[in-house]
């Protein structure tokens, strides 16, 4: 699959950025304009997301196969790869798939488990929206109200609200295809994994997604890993936090 991308800076060794579920490349715009110094930062929209085709296949292996594809369609050499949350379990996917198309790996605020299944909420709430009728924002706010009381939540899934031809509002997200599939993004990457290459784990303080009784599952994975904590912030880190991960990237990536 040809994933749409966007190409922040065009000049040094190449940095993938990976967004995570019902995000699309424009969340990491603002941080990935602070790398462009010595980096070619790419950010790109996986399958069923943003700007990207839909399909009807949507699991890690897919995501994994989309990456790789980008890769050698771009000719990219050892290419530094970052992926926060669903992004970070298809780039650990894909690392351990394809472990000499990278050079180091970043993992933001997921681990390589299982998890309960805890997206219902958000799904019924965007499957509630009445979008051919709906006239503004702020009516599809107070529709998702009723089931997201989290205003930044909200505010962040509404940036998949786009204009179809006729001019009422549609979802980038491929929310069908999502929903009849949430369990596959919830499930843990291939078993017997294994990768042995420069790797950071970055977890936030108050989030859960990464626990403490996670570590030895990460070290028995990842051979040569460094786990790092911000303090203060949840599993957006990137929004809640996003000078003290930069410091945390590119001390590793430099």
């Amino acid at each position: 699959m040809k994933l749409f991308f966007r190409e922040i800076s065009s000049e040094g060794q190449p940095l993938i950025i990976i967004h995570g579920l019902f995000g699309f490349s424009d969340n990491w715009v603002t941080f990935a304009k602070q790398l462009t110094d010595n980096y070619r930062v790419l950010l790109i929209d996986q399958r069923n997301h943003g700007n990207s085709p839909h399909s009807d296949i949507w699991d890690y292996e897919a995501m994994a196969e989309d990456l790789r594809e980008f890769i050698e369609d771009l000719q990219l050499e050892n290419p530094i790869i970052m992926g926060h949350s669903m992004g970070g379990k298809a780039a650990m996917e894909f690392a351990i798939r394809y472990p000499s198309m990278l050079e180091k790996l970043i993992v933001v605020d997921i681990a390589p488990k299982s998890y309960p299944l805890h997206h219902q909420k958000i799904i019924a709430g965007l499957e509630s929206l009445d979008l051919k009728n709906i006239k503004s924002r702020q009516e599809a706010d107070k529709q998702l109200e009723k089931f997201i009381p989290e205003f930044g939540t909200r505010l962040f899934l509404m940036k998949n609200l786009a204009r179809d031809k006729e001019g009422n509002f549609k979802l980038k997200m491929n929310l069908p295809v999502i929903s009849q599939n949430i369990a596959n993004v919830v499930a843990s990457i291939s078993e017997g994994a294994h990768f042995m290459k420069p790797t950071l784990f970055i977890r936030g303080d108050q989030s859960d997604y990464i626990l403490d009784s996670d570590f030895d599952l990460i070290e028995d994975i990842f051979s040569d890993v460094e786990i790092e904590t911000v303090e203060n912030a949840g599993h957006w880190i990137h929004a809640d936090k996003p000078q003290e991960l930069l410091n945390i990237v590119k001390d590793f990536i430099d």
